[in-house]
Formats: C-alpha cells, structure tokens, sequence
C-alpha cells in the first residue's frame, strides 16, 4: 500500500489483505475506473522513444502492472518490502518483468531518487490521503514530470464521499454530520484514520504544486449505495459502464467516494 510516513506502519505486514481487497468487486471498481481514465490521457510514443512512468506508492502494482501491458516502462515505488514483493510477482506472473523496475522508497525525498524531469507519466493514487505533507509529495512529482506533454495522476479520498457513504450506506447520521467538518475519516480495512479532500482543496494543492488540471474525475460514484439485490459481480460490467458516464460529470464528481484528478505541468 501507500504511505511515506515511516510510523505509519499499517503497510507494511498483511499486504495481502490489501491485495485481497483489490480482487472485491469494490476494490476492482476503484481500480479499473481509475485506470481507464488514466488511459485517455496517456502519452503516445514519439520516434519509438518509450513512455516511461512512475507509480509512486505502487502497493501491489496492480496499475504498475497495466501499464507495463501497454508498452510502458514503469518504476514502482514503495516504501513497504511486502507490497514491492507482490508487484514483482504481478509483474513477473504478467509477462513484463522486463519493462519494471522495483525500488524501495519514500516519496518525502522523490528530489534525491529521482533526476528532474525523468517521467512521462505519474501515478499517485490513494497516497496523498496517508502522507504528512500532501503539497510537498506533489511538488516533488512535479519536479519529475518531462514537459508539459507529461501527465500526473492523482486519485484520493472525497470528503463529501464520506459524508455520503455514513448517511446511505451505513445510516449512521451522527457519523455523517461528524465528517462535513473533520478533515480525517476512518479507514476500514487496516483500522486507523485517513485524510479526506475536498475538491476545492485538490484544486489549490495543484496550483501551489504548478500542476494545471485537464480533467477531474469521480470514481465509484453510485456503486457503493446500489440495493443488495444488484449482483456486484454479475452485473459489474454495467455497474462499470454507468459509473464512466457518471464519472465525467461536474455534478456526480462532486460526491463521488474518490476524486481523480489528472493534470500537467503549467508552463510560463
């Protein structure tokens, strides 16, 4: 999983039980949304140069993975021996071993792993809720972006998600009401609290971070509040169609259980 602080030490033992969470029809949702939409804004490659990407705090390298499928060369970053240990499986199970390159780390010091400018492609998906200083982690990232052509990707937590998912999902008001002024919220499957983000808070992260958004996205929208009589399995193909459509719209972005943003660098 992903975090870049060293006491935060949920992620590092039962990795598995995250790599379990992302074979639940939720966990493969989030995923397969968020990379679909990250897929739109991939680069093409120019005079047979290869497309090189950066997935910081990769976890299981699920998303590593799919883009090393695409003829990507990514580096997967994580700070947790265990996750690093099961991308390198996923990889090597998938055929593109060859096209990753695994390394421990902590994204506080992206300036001192990396050289500036190195990357085609970032992804920074659920991080930012777990680190101690989101603008600086996107800073960083920023500062490894190519050009202006390079995208970053940024997928977290949506405070209005939260409020939402207490109400309807679980009834609990007294939670809901709780979470419309708290900048935290529980996190259920390693027990401890996670940040949550407003959009307008994702906005100004940014513009201090000089990253201009192309396209904000919402990720599981309405999936968490279907009845139980919907078949999450057997009707997730639907349920995925619905939730792209959905995904593209200010209106259902905006109460979303997570926000994905997608930006580049701005240049003066």
């Amino acid at each position: 999983m992903k975090t870049s602080a060293q006491s935060d030490t949920r992620f590092l033992s039962e990795a598995g039980k995250y790599a379990a969470y992302l074979e639940t029809p939720e966990g493969r949702l989030r995923l397969d949304l968020a990379f679909a939409n990250l897929r739109d804004f991939l680069p093409e490659p120019q005079d047979n140069n290869s497309i090189c990407a950066l997935d910081l705090g990769c976890g299981t390298g699920a998303t590593a993975v799919r883009m090393a499928k695409l003829g990507l060369h990514v580096t997967l970053l994580d700070y947790s021996p265990a996750m690093l240990e099961i991308a390198q499986c996923a990889a090597r199970d998938a055929g593109v071993l060859d096209q990753v390159v695994v390394k421990p780390g902590d994204v506080t010091g992206l300036s001192s792993l990396f050289k500036a400018r190195s990357f085609d492609v970032i992804v920074c998906h659920n991080l930012l809720e777990y680190v101690d200083d989101p603008v600086a982690v996107l800073c960083g990232a920023a500062g490894l972006l190519r050009d202006s052509s390079a995208v970053l990707s940024i997928l977290v937590r949506s405070h209005a998600g939260e409020v939402l998912k207490a109400a309807i999902q679980t009834g609990d008001l007294s939670a809901a009401n709780n979470a419309l002024s708290s900048e935290w919220g529980k996190e259920s499957l390693y027990g401890g609290k996670v940040r949550l983000f407003a959009l307008d808070r994702i906005r100004d992260l940014m513009k201090a971070a000089s990253l201009g958004i192309v396209a904000e996205r919402g990720v599981r929208i309405v999936a968490d509040y279907l009845p139980l009589k919907v078949s999450r399995s057997e009707e997730y193909d639907r349920i995925f169609e619905l939730e792209r459509k959905l995904g593209t719209r200010a209106e259902f972005v905006a109460v979303a259980r997570y926000t994905q943003v997608l930006a580049r660098l701005v240049t003066h």
